[in-house]
């Protein structure tokens, strides 16, 4: 069932603009500034600090509306873990995605021991609300006991060569991670990687597996519904 319309009440700029805004973050490696400097190319006058404002409010919002309009999940799961820079100390991301290369769920911990990959395991049965056939990891020990524990019907391959489509889906997380020069806390990590991971891939499909004109297609469907989830129009009809 869908969720009411995002409420924009209370803020001086038409939707558009800060749907426009949320969607400039999220799809390319630009910080809140650089947006800042696009939105005023564009005749709109916003500070930076307003942008950060709009994307911490409504990107969770618009990345949970996605994900409710996100198929069922492939029965075939990779999961990885990479290291993240977190105010300068050495922080893990834990990645889900199916066999479609859909992103499941996103975890930062302190950690990369048992516990914080169990918590990883009920974190993403509990968002996906379902059990996959296969689930597919590196050679990390800490994923046998969860393993066993959440999901012991569920066939488990442990190999660093079959897992390349979780590493791949870590490569736009690198570019952000970058361009922002790191994150600043834990929290903060986890806030913009959960939205990121929702908003950026439903602007990224497979284009080569496509031709021009199926491309195209496909992204005006992105497109369509970006503003279906958003309540919003093109741009183009904003003056």
């Amino acid at each position: 069932m869908e969720c009411a319309a995002p409420s924009y009440k209370g803020f001086r700029f038409p939707p558009e603009v800060i749907a426009h805004a949320v969607w400039l973050y999220h799809r390319f490696p630009l910080t809140f500034r650089d947006v800042d400097e696009l939105l005023f190319e564009r005749g709109i006058q916003v500070s930076y600090e307003t942008v950060r404002l709009w994307c911490e409010r409504f990107g969770p919002e618009y990345a949970r509306r996605l994900r409710r309009r996100q198929p069922r999940p492939g029965d075939k799961w990779h999961l990885d873990e990479v290291f993240l820079k977190v105010n300068g100390r050495t922080r893990y991301l834990w990645r889900a995605v199916d066999r479609d290369g859909n992103v499941l769920d996103v975890l930062v911990t302190n950690s990369r021991d048992t516990k914080a990959a169990k918590r990883f395991f009920l974190k993403l049965l509990t968002g996906t609300e379902s059990v996959p056939r296969v689930v597919v990891t590196d050679k990390l020990r800490s994923y046998g006991a969860p393993h066993r524990q959440a999901m012991p019907s569920v066939e488990h391959h442990s190999s660093k060569y079959m897992n390349n489509r979780a590493e791949n889906s870590h490569l736009p997380t690198r570019q952000r991670e970058y361009a922002m020069q790191g994150f600043r806390s834990v929290g903060s990590a986890q806030r913009f990687l959960a939205s990121f991971s929702r908003i950026s891939p439903h602007f990224r499909p497979r284009r080569h597996r496509m031709t021009a004109a199926d491309y195209r297609t496909e992204m005006t469907d992105r497109h369509a519904t970006w503003h279906q989830i958003t309540d919003t129009t093109p741009m183009t009809t904003v003056a």
